[in-house]
């Protein structure tokens, strides 16, 4: 599920943190100026990722997703996104989303891409599983520790090891391709 552009730079040490309750707030305060720069193109806006379930141990990278009716014409936003300090990266490697991203260090990322597309639905369901299912949050943030500590640096090498894991919990929630 995550693809190469929620990779932050090479050579930055991965490292997790206590879940913040902060983060529920950051994501709302930029959801509304995401929502005022582009308007009514943006139909749905959404907290995901990790930063986005109670509890849940994380890289402080708020990720935000936010639906539009078509993704073809979302192009037309990528001025708006710039104009707010985000750095557009097109699809950055995942099919059916525009990426943008946000400071140094990282600090938000957005995945703009069409209402009901396997990516919207896939990391709602993901997102939703984690909350609704403790054990599996607290087994994620642990395999989360691990690999942060197992690949040090190597960000695709981390991103890469969690997407067994992701897979599995998205069958276990009931995706089927």
């Amino acid at each position: 599920m995550p693809g190469p552009g929620e990779r932050a730079a090479q050579g930055e040490r991965i490292i997790i943190f206590e879940h913040d309750p902060r983060w529920r707030l950051l994501f709302a305060e930029e959801a509304e100026r995401i929502r005022r720069a582009c308007g009514a193109a943006i139909v749905a806006i959404e907290h995901v990722g990790s930063t986005s379930v109670p509890g849940l141990a994380a890289k402080p990278i708020i990720d935000i997703m936010t639906g539009v009716s078509d993704l073809a014409a979302a192009h037309a936003l990528i001025p708006a996104m710039e104009r707010l300090g985000y750095e557009s990266a097109g699809a950055h490697g995942v099919e059916g989303r525009l990426y943008f991203r946000r400071g140094a260090p990282r600090s938000h990322h957005v995945h703009m891409t069409e209402m009901g597309s396997a990516f919207w639905r896939k990391h709602l369901l993901f997102r939703d599983r984690l909350r609704a299912d403790p054990e599996m949050a607290a087994e994620y943030a642990a395999m989360k520790r691990a690999l942060a500590a197992q690949f040090g640096t190597d960000r695709d090498g981390y991103t890469d090891a969690k997407t067994g894991f992701i897979e599995r919990c998205l069958v276990a929630a009931g995706w089927r391709d």
